[in-house]
């Protein structure tokens, strides 16, 4: 049994050491402070439009952004009409029924929404949806 130096001898000690439960907790921030920039994902800043009407999707490999002034990006990247078709074409191969997941910013011309939709089609993919913020 422990006990206390010059005192009650026969007495346990009652005192809660604190010092390791601290180095515990520092040890798990470090942790959170070291891991957290793996799992927030950069982003690519898009101003999506406002719809009432718009149902949840599953998240896809095979995400598409198109920026206002038309530039593509596949998972943060700078794509060209021929990298989105590839890209497109590799993702039916693995996965039949993928679906293509389309965010284009409201600025964006229609013009080039349908461009991408259509790269994507002609690859093999014949499921869609289109991002909105909901209203």
């Amino acid at each position: 049994m422990a006990a206390k130096i010059g005192g009650e001898e026969d007495q346990p000690i009652a005192d809660i050491n604190i010092v390791p439960f601290v180095d515990i907790i520092l040890v798990v921030l470090i942790i959170f402070m070291i891991s957290t920039p793996y799992i927030v994902k950069p982003s690519i800043n898009v101003n999506l439009p406002k719809a009432s009407s718009g149902e949840d999707t599953k998240p896809s490999q095979l995400t598409v952004t198109i920026t206002a002034d038309g530039k593509a990006y596949i998972n943060n990247k700078a794509v060209t009409n021929d990298e989105i078709s590839q890209f497109a074409h590799d993702q039916a191969a693995k996965q039949p029924n993928t679906q293509a997941v389309i965010s284009a910013d409201k600025d964006t011309l229609h013009g080039r929404v349908v461009e991408v939709i259509d790269l994507i089609k002609t690859a093999g993919v014949s499921r869609f949806a289109i991002t909105i913020d909901k209203k």
